[in-house]
């Protein structure tokens, strides 16, 4: 069995680094991915990253930054608050890839995130030596 699905969106909004009792570290994070469709469809998709991809994602990538990722469908369970049973599909990814130009700009020349920092250029500064492009 193969359980492999390979996304490229931006992201929606800013990810939140959390660590878990153990103190193990998390990200949740909503990606809008857009399909090859006459009629302009996107999907929205929910990701999970864990460990050091968590870290990364949440020190590299802000809300409106393209990224692309690899990793696996994963389904939980749960009830609602009326008591019905839901099912809950997401990804989890197991890696992550800068997606654009080295200027951190995105797709309408603004700076992918503003702070007092240029977090943007030291990102990809390190990134140089990451084995993708």
């Amino acid at each position: 069995m193969l359980n492999t699905v390979i996304l490229m969106g931006r992201l929606t909004a800013d990810p939140e680094l959390r660590t878990t009792p153990n103190g193990t570290a998390v990200t949740s994070f909503r990606i809008a991915v857009d399909r090859h469709s006459s009629d302009k469809q996107t999907d929205f998709i929910d990701i999970t990253a864990w460990r050091g991809t968590a870290e990364l994602v949440c020190r590299y990538f802000a809300k409106g930054r393209m990224i692309a990722l690899q990793g696996r469908i994963q389904t939980r369970s749960y009830e609602d608050k009326q008591g019905n049973k839901r099912t809950a599909f997401e990804v989890v990814a197991e890696s992550v890839s800068f997606c654009g130009d080295k200027s951190g700009r995105n797709a309408g020349g603004e700076p992918a995130r503003t702070g007092e920092q240029d977090w943007t250029q030291q990102a990809f500064d390190e990134a140089d030596d990451l084995p993708f492009p």
